[in-house]
């Protein structure tokens, strides 16, 4: 099964104008060519972070593209490194001054949570999204209905204006799936996810409506790993993996959890994730018969 790389367009959206990953691509590169400059020199994290007063930590979280960069900072990093070179000097340091511009969900910023926003600008910058979920609906394949009953339950103390917020976020990343051209994605949903009724049975027969409906999408690919498959290779939960234009930036795993997330960012880590993922697809009812599946279970609910 072939899936095509698309190239990153602005979105011509309200909220996610001006280039929809914001810093995200800056920080990404900038922090991909630091990492590389500093495993040349074979410096440490540690003597890194102590020449800018930062700690080990920081270091792989600027390498990973999620944290801003301070110019003072990059250029004390380039000199450790040896990068003498006056224009590469530039180049690196307008990098890290673009680190710092407004992100897209600037718009949704009080219910973007710190560990999320380096994910969020990923995914809208991504050519290829592939994703394994087991408790719910991917997020960029819900219905407003079911994210606002998912995110009550992830959420259950929040008033009514926050569900709604958060709602919002949900639905303004999924305009990836539709702009020109499109993100791929492709998603592995446990048959469990699609038989647990989030939202109670309308909800959840909307959502398998929608459902069989987007993955008709040409840019939408859709696998169910069904109870009879028994165990599988992703019982550790939720993956999802995005693969960044251009070729030069390492793709991102990103492993969300109830208040955090991990980004494993280890070339063997990053390895181990896709072999998880490839295998997924083996094991999962193909593609052509998720429609089949999902009327099958929509006939059940």
């Amino acid at each position: 099964m072939g899936v095509k790389e698309a190239a990153h367009t602005p979105s011509d959206n309200r909220v996610l104008d001006g280039g929809s990953a914001g810093p995200m691509m800056p920080r990404l590169v900038l922090g991909a060519r630091l990492r590389r400059l500093r495993e040349e020199q074979q410096i440490s994290r540690e003597a890194a972070g102590h020449l800018i007063r930062a700690s080990r930590s920081k270091i792989s979280r600027l390498e990973g593209g999620r944290h801003g960069f301070k110019m003072r900072d990059v250029a004390d990093l380039l000199t450790l490194y040896g990068v003498t070179d006056e224009a590469e000097r530039a180049t690196l340091l307008t990098l890290a001054e673009e680190s710092n511009t407004p992100a897209w969900w600037r718009y949704y910023n009080d219910v973007v949570p710190t560990w999320m926003q380096a994910y969020l600008g990923a995914e809208q910058a991504a050519s290829l999204i592939r994703c394994f979920e087991v408790q719910r609906v991917p997020g960029l394949l819900q219905t407003p209905d079911y994210a606002r009953a998912s995110i009550r339950l992830a959420h259950p103390g929040a008033r009514a204006e926050e569900i709604e917020r958060r709602v919002g976020l949900r639905m303004a990343r999924q305009r990836i799936l539709h702009r020109r051209p499109a993100a791929q994605f492709w998603a592995v949903i446990d048959e469990a996810a699609l038989r647990r009724p989030v939202g109670g049975i309308s909800t959840m027969r909307a959502q398998l409506r929608h459902l069989i409906e987007i993955c008709q999408l040409p840019q939408v690919t859709v696998q169910v790993m069904p109870f009879v498959a028994g165990g599988y290779a992703a019982e550790g939960g939720p993956v999802t993996i995005l693969r960044l234009p251009g070729g030069q930036l390492p793709d991102m795993v990103f492993l969300e959890q109830l208040t955090t997330a991990l980004y494993p960012d280890k070339p063997t880590e990053i390895e181990c994730y896709w072999d998880v993922m490839n295998r997924l697809v083996v094991e999962a009812e193909s593609p052509d018969e998720t429609p089949t599946i999902l009327h099958r279970i929509l006939q059940d609910t």
